[in-house]
């Protein structure tokens, strides 16, 4: 997913058992895809610093596509506080757009309601074939065994960006490897009102992202091969009191950062006031709030080895947007052809680079942008280190639970309340215990 402003949404049971009949697509042509409909309606992400900056940038791309089809596209830029809610509502009152944006790792959970198209050898044939697209990639667009519920957009990983001249005032030279490091470095940079490390405690996405991460390098993966959630494990309440710990213990996130859920963690490393944040494609979010290339580096999420790689030096999840289309719109045509224009070669490149992500799109990563030292430290993740969230039902439960439950362990830090492994256990019991029977 994309820049976590989805904290709010809630995928409930209820919703995720609706049947694919409640569901229609949004075209107002008010015929089938054979009558050619010229009209399509696009829910997009908000992937840019802001929604009219998406709007600017967008529009300029469907006037190519209704040039090309002659189909007219109308664009609804969604936040992503609002964007699962709004696809969940669509799939009962049938008054969806046509084709839509959703976070990857929504993949098998919206799978699961039946309403999206799904993406068999057939379709992927009408836009150009499934083996364009990185395997990685397509292992967040659905459940393992199932064809795909949606196509990857655009590709993201979790970085480490630093700002180098507060590292400089505290005579650190190089960024952390290792968590080890990273907590010495944010011990010499914590203290006279800086901080060293933001974090968006009430952002439950963004909360799961990271304790997920650090699960695999603590060898838990948070639910079993059946599917069953095993949030309670050793390694799973391991990885969630080292990241809350950051601030409860190691003191090198500011209290204040556990009420943060709407990106103010980025605002604060722009304004010098925090050294470092871990986070997906943040250049174009520094550039937009007065920073230059040359003020901050990035690198790997550190690991325990200090050597990014398989197994449980796995140091992000594989994050980014997919594009799908609501199985009942009456202009399947339209839509699976403007799936195609979002995905082909060309505006891959154009849109990834503009966004700072890389392209799911294996050709498009040629483009000498995606080399460049930042988007090649997310390539390489991608390639080397990273893994989906669990493919599972259930997964945006999963969010919200424990999204919720390492929310409520940092208000405890922040409240100055001891933070121990019991309390940590004892809040992942509670938040297993919520999941659906």
């Amino acid at each position: 997913m994309r820049r976590f402003r989805a904290a709010a949404a809630v995928l409930t049971t209820t919703a995720l058992a609706v049947a694919a009949t409640g569901c229609g697509g949004g075209s107002d042509t008010g015929g089938g895809s054979n009558d050619s409909p010229k009209t399509l309606t696009y829910w997009a992400s908000n992937q840019g610093p802001s929604i009219e900056a998406d709007k600017k940038i967008l529009t300029a791309e469907l006037k190519k596509f209704e040039k090309q089809t002659g189909i007219k596209v109308k664009l609804e830029v969604v936040p992503w506080s609002d964007l699962l809610n709004r696809i969940l509502a669509a799939t009962t009152s049938g008054q969806g757009p046509d084709v839509l944006n959703i976070g990857n790792t929504w993949s098998a959970s919206l799978q699961a309601t039946g309403a999206l198209l799904p993406w068999d050898a057939k379709n992927f044939d009408k836009i150009g074939g499934k083996d364009r697209f990185v395997e990685s990639a397509l292992g967040s667009a659905g459940a393992e065994g199932q064809d795909p519920s949606a196509v990857p957009l655009y590709s993201l990983a979790y970085a480490l960006y630093y700002n180098k001249a507060m590292f400089a005032d505290a005579g650190i030279t190089e960024p952390p490897a290792t968590w080890d490091e990273l907590v010495a470095d944010g011990k010499k940079i914590s203290k006279d009102g800086k901080w060293a490390l933001g974090a968006e405690g009430s952002n439950l996405s963004n909360n799961i992202h990271q304790a997920f991460a650090l699960g695999k390098q603590h060898g838990a993966d948070f639910f079993d091969a059946s599917g069953k959630p095993t949030f309670t494990s050793d390694g799973a309440v391991a990885a969630v009191k080292q990241y809350v710990d950051f601030m409860a213990k190691d003191k090198i996130i500011s209290p204040g950062n556990a009420e943060y859920a709407q990106n103010q963690s980025l605002r604060d490393f722009a304004q010098g006031k925090t050294a470092m944040v871990l986070w997906q494609a943040a250049a174009s979010t520094f550039a937009a709030q007065g920073m230059k290339p040359d003020d901050w580096g990035v690198a790997p999420v550190p690991v325990p080895s200090g050597t990014p790689g398989t197994g449980q030096n796995l140091n992000s999840m594989v994050a980014g947007i997919n594009i799908a289309v609501f199985k009942n719109t009456k202009n399947l045509d339209g839509a699976t052809d403007f799936v195609k224009f979002m995905t082909s070669d060309a505006e891959q490149k154009l849109l990834n680079k503009t966004y700072g992500s890389i392209p799911p799109v294996k050709a498009a990563q040629s483009d000498a942008a995606f080399s460049a030292p930042d988007t090649s430290v997310l390539r390489d993740t991608l390639a080397k280190s990273a893994a989906p969230l669990p493919q599972v039902a259930n997964e945006s439960q999963f969010e919200t639970t424990v999204g919720t439950a390492i929310k409520e362990l940092f208000a405890d830090a922040a409240a100055g309340r001891p933070v121990t492994t019991d309390s940590v256990k004892n809040a992942l019991t509670k938040a297993q215990q919520q999941m659906p029977k």
